[in-house]
């Protein structure tokens, strides 16, 4: 089967991923072309990959059936707009903008335009997660009672990336907040607690540690615990405990084996989201490249994007309040 080609617009950490990927581990879809505002950059990668490298974003959709926008948070509304328009399915890293309105903008414009538009949580293909939401939606579980989950990263990024990152919670908490809402369902109410252990956070107006509670439409309950520094490397888990069973996805080792000495043994730990990630980012790709090939609706959209921006945004305003937030249903139907 013919791969579908994919341009990258942007090659830095996540842009580099998705290169690699789409060269090394996607079976349905390949890199056409690159391209980067650094064009040094751009260059260096392409030689390495052995792929064209276009001089500019136009130049790039004119030569890939779709483009996945790897780009800083500030250019994504702008370019996938463009590339919609130019008739060109769109895979966008999260979040889409840090606006709300510029977002809706952003997918009533793709709406319009009538290319698929998918956005990057890629915990939605990752085949532990996958493995869960299915025996889950089949009633497997049960009434669900409580959801819980970890995101931990080992080191905080570099302060220059926290200027415009958005803020811990929409970096950060809106991951789990998407898995929340796709395992268990929408959310009513948000409750945030933060604090900044490290003063380089605290100078830039942020936190670097963060416990998030919310209560669902349904009546469960949920728990979120969120580190930009656990520095004993890079933990994800959830666990999802129903009326009658439990789903629990632990974070996996690099490898399989155990050392062990007289009253210890250890285990490797992955080191960052990549280690962690290797199938889920290239699983996000191939579904996506299915979506360019078949015209189906993408199993992650603009709308989820919304919704889960508008939940980190409710719970930086409970952290800054001090008060819960109740959020309204149906504004992102």
């Amino acid at each position: 089967m013919r791969k579908v080609g994919i341009g990258v617009a942007g090659v830095g950490r996540m842009g580099r991923i998705h290169a690699v990927d789409l060269v090394s581990r996607c079976a349905k879809a390949g890199l056409a072309c690159i391209y980067d505002a650094d064009r040094d950059r751009a260059a260096a990668l392409a030689a390495q990959l052995d792929v064209p490298v276009a001089a500019s974003f136009t130049e790039l959709l004119d030569h890939s059936e779709a483009v996945v926008i790897a780009t800083p948070t500030g250019t994504h509304a702008e370019l996938t707009v463009a590339a919609a328009r130019a008739g060109r399915p769109v895979f966008c890293e999260k979040p889409i903008s840090l606006d709300r309105a510029t977002t809706l903008v952003t997918i009533e414009a793709v709406e319009a335009a009538g290319v698929p538009f998918q956005v990057g949580f890629h915990r939605r293909f990752d085949p532990d997660w996958v493995a869960a939401a299915e025996r889950i939606a089949a009633g497997e579980l049960g009434r669900v009672t409580l959801f819980r989950t970890s995101l931990r990263d080992m080191n905080p990024p570099n302060p220059a990336f926290l200027a415009g990152s958005g803020g811990f919670f929409v970096d950060v908490t809106v991951h789990d907040l998407d898995v929340a809402r796709w395992l268990v369902g929408e959310v009513v109410e948000v409750s945030a607690h933060g604090a900044a252990s490290d003063p380089a956070f605290a100078e830039l107006g942020d936190i670097d540690t963060a416990v998030v509670v919310l209560r669902f439409a349904n009546g469960a309950l949920g728990v979120i615990d969120n580190s930009r520094s656990a520095r004993y490397g890079y933990e994800c888990s959830t666990e999802v405990m129903g009326t009658l069973a439990t789903a629990r996805i632990d974070n996996p080792h690099r490898s399989g084996l155990e050392w062990r000495t007289p009253g210890a043994a250890t285990r490797d730990i992955v080191r960052d989201f990549e280690e962690r990630y290797p199938y889920a980012y290239a699983a996000e790709l191939d579904a996506f490249a299915e979506c360019v090939r078949t015209g189906a609706p993408p199993r992650v959209t603009g709308r989820d994007a919304l919704a889960a921006f508008d939940l980190a945004v409710a719970a930086d305003e409970s952290w800054r309040t001090g008060r819960p937030v109740a959020i309204p249903q149906g504004v992102n139907a």
